[in-house]
């Protein structure tokens, strides 16, 4: 049968296959280059098994294997064409790296996003962030602005979101968090901008949204709380998953979370020991 085409009708069909083998090749998932076989398992039961518009990482900030984490959902993600975004509570909302090239670098993708390196060193969450980069994904802050801090402390309306009984656990953690040491004072203002950040995350994914993928977030485990964080202020319809990666404070309950990931937690360091410190040393003299 073959034999029976002309050349120019040969290079037509040959083109024409060509063509075709293009369209498939720009649906095939790319490789997964940190393949972690057990993480794989977990991420095709969870999202695969449930359709997720974000999926919620609540982490340890100075555990490195969380970061090792993220940037393997990063990359199975990316490998199966299913990442909408890359959420942060790293970086404020507003900004964003929808704007760069893919070939971006990393000192200009640190400036998009307005990087606090002294904050969130990019040593620990550069490498998740430049996976989603260099796959033409977008990257982008949703924690509240800086300048919106102050006005969320004298805010009441954000003492009415919670129902009373979490507003006093929020209360409660925020004491705990401060390792007892603020005023009382100033447990109403720090919670509510607890819970204005939470709200602030939870509008940024919901902005981000697109059907059949999933957006990711980065944020500690305190603010994916099914009870006190992020899951509440998303709109009813919304799905979510939220993850805790395991810590040495894991507490004996986490039915507030979908699911716990073993990890490896970071060194025990008594920060609050070290805050003492800090508290009972002199103020350094004002400069002449």
């Amino acid at each position: 049968m073959l034999s029976r085409i002309t050349a120019p009708m040969r290079v037509r069909f040959l083109c024409i296959i060509a063509f075709l083998l293009s369209l498939t090749a720009c649906v095939t998932p790319v490789p997964d280059r940190y393949n972690d076989p057990a993480l794989t398992v977990q991420l095709r039961q969870l999202i695969q098994a449930t359709p997720t518009d974000a999926l919620l990482l609540g982490e340890q900030h100075d555990a490195p294997d969380h970061q090792r984490i993220h940037l393997r959902v990063i990359a199975h993600l990316i490998s199966q064409q299913r990442l909408a975004a890359l959420a942060l509570e790293m970086a404020e909302a507003g900004q964003s790296t929808t704007r760069l090239d893919p070939q971006a670098s990393e000192t200009q993708v640190r400036a998009a996003l307005q990087w606090n390196n002294l904050a969130w060193p990019w040593s620990a969450y550069g490498p998740a962030v430049m996976e989603a980069v260099r796959a033409g994904i977008p990257v982008i802050g949703a924690n509240l602005p800086g300048d919106r801090l102050r006005p969320a402390m004298g805010e009441p309306r954000f003492d009415r979101l919670l129902p009373a009984s979490a507003l006093k656990i929020q209360q409660q953690n925020i004491r705990q968090g401060h390792c007892d040491l603020l005023p009382e004072s100033q447990i109403g203002p720090m919670t509510r901008i607890q819970i204005a950040r939470d709200e602030s995350m939870a509008q940024t994914l919901m902005q981000a949204v697109q059907p059949g993928k999933t957006v990711v977030l980065l944020a500690g485990s305190g603010h994916v709380d099914r009870n006190l964080g992020i899951p509440r202020y998303l709109a009813p319809d919304f799905k979510v998953q939220t993850i805790f990666l395991q810590t040495q404070q894991t507490p004996q309950s986490t039915a507030q979370f979908d699911q716990v990931w073993p990890a490896t937690p970071a060194p025990v360091v008594d920060y609050c020991a070290r805050f003492r410190v800090q508290q009972k040393q002199p103020a350094a003299a004002d400069p002449p």
